[in-house]
């Protein structure tokens, strides 16, 4: 069994708070999560059986703003890891500046093996069970893991049926992530992807090297590591490994990431693509690139796969995709890692402009969006780059001081009630 994803995520902050001197307190505070909302729920089958779920919702802090986190639909869903993901978030919205706290939530399912009229009925019920705990001033869920727009639209609408009939049209920013026609943001399904790649061309320009060209490996080809690859490839860099769930593909020369975009949209997998060769999972890590990418899920890259990774740095697109004990292996072999809380902080940054625009009534120009994610993304690495200096410590824990010192003021000048 693997160790406490929780422990671990304590463990990252914490050496950052030794590094500043953090407040006992503050790390008391930090250390836990604030509401822990666990239920268990029915759901009526196509076939009339009626089967229970267990959903999560881990409100970390909301000292800075409103609880902000995604919400995902995996089977291996627990509380341990919700509670992990939830002070992630916390953490990620301090470091990019963002008025908002941390949460997490999720129902433990693999979504695939339901029907979309079994999912609506679940993800409705799901949301009438979480009742007041969620809203647009309380706690803001998003898609993650094994959700998409689909499934925030129904929140929204059951959230909206709910509700009182005063202000109904106020409520569509209960949730983000919804599809552009229900109130969301052009540009928010390609904002993870995009922040991971803001991220590289930062740390391209932290070590004198060039975008166009670099070699790329990816782990994950979902709504992260698909549109990650597409925008790479177009600034030109090489994508010579990509892998899902389902298959690890390899092509040295460079995969058509266009063409396997498309494929991956209609077959929802990348098995059986003719445009590379099919090779173990354990190879996509052995192969050596400039940057390696993890989009998938937690603790993927362990000590054994670290000792074989011949990279230069790890952006992790992913939350938590690297053990503390293959974290130490990479850095002892010099290899920069970005990470996670900086590196993907793009889709709640542009969950943030769907919120604002929800509220004023006003929709933004993709460009707009484009542009104000790049100016929060590229701050959010200054500031990381200028506590590194200033510590002479790892990328991570330059994160972690940067957003700890951001809380840490503010529960200066709030102060702990009563």
């Amino acid at each position: 069994m693997s160790d406490s994803l929780h422990a671990a995520a304590n463990k990252q902050f914490q050496q950052a708070a030794d590094l500043i001197d953090l407040n006992p307190e503050y790390r008391a505070i930090l250390s836990q999560p604030e509401n822990e909302v666990i239920v268990n729920f029915p759901v009526r089958m196509d076939s009339g059986e009626l089967k229970l779920f267990k959903g999560y919702r881990i409100q970390h802090n909301n000292v800075l703003g409103p609880y902000k986190g995604g919400l995902r639909f995996h089977p291996d869903v627990d509380l341990d890891e919700v509670k992990a993901l939830a002070a992630w978030m916390t953490f990620k919205c301090s470091l990019v500046g963002l008025p908002y706290g941390g949460a997490k939530g999720g129902v433990t399912i693999n979504p695939r093996e339901y029907s979309d009229r079994e999912l609506e009925r679940l993800v409705r019920r799901f949301t009438h069970q979480l009742g007041d705990t969620i809203g647009p001033e309380i706690d803001i869920p998003a898609p993650d893991v094994g959700t998409n727009a689909q499934m925030m639209d129904w929140i929204m609408d059951t959230y909206a049926n709910v509700s009182g009939p005063g202000g109904r049209q106020q409520l569509r920013g209960v949730v983000t992530g919804k599809s552009v026609e229900v109130g969301g943001s052009l540009g928010r399904e390609a904002a993870t992807g995009q922040g991971v790649l803001y991220a590289l061309r930062h740390w391209c320009g932290e070590t004198g090297q060039r975008l166009s060209g670099l070699t790329v490996s990816i782990q994950g080809f979902g709504n992260v590591g698909s549109h990650f690859a597409r925008l790479a490839a177009k600034e030109g860099c090489l994508i010579v490994a990509v892998a899902d769930h389902t298959a690890t593909l390899h092509n040295p020369s460079g995969i058509d990431i266009p063409r396997l975009f498309d494929y991956a949209r209609e077959n929802r997998m990348i098995k059986g693509f003719d445009g590379a060769d099919e090779v173990d999972t354990d190879d996509l890590f052995s192969i050596a690139v400039d940057a390696f990418i993890p989009a998938a899920l937690e603790n993927q890259i362990t000590k054994d796969r670290a000792d074989s990774m011949s990279c230069r740095v790890v952006v992790e697109a992913a939350n938590g995709p690297t053990t503390s004990s293959g974290e130490d292996v990479l850095l002892s072999r010099g290899v920069d890692i970005i990470p996670d809380v900086l590196a993907n902080a793009g889709g709640v940054v542009v969950s943030y402009f769907e919120w604002l625009q929800n509220q004023s009534g006003r929709a933004w120009r993709v460009d707009d969006v484009d542009t104000r994610l790049r100016e929060i993304i590229w701050d959010a690495n200054d500031k990381v780059v200028a506590m590194r200096a200033e510590l002479s410590c790892t990328h991570r824990d330059a994160a972690y001081a940067v957003s700890l010192r951001r809380l840490a003021d503010v529960y200066d000048r709030r102060g702990i009630f009563p």
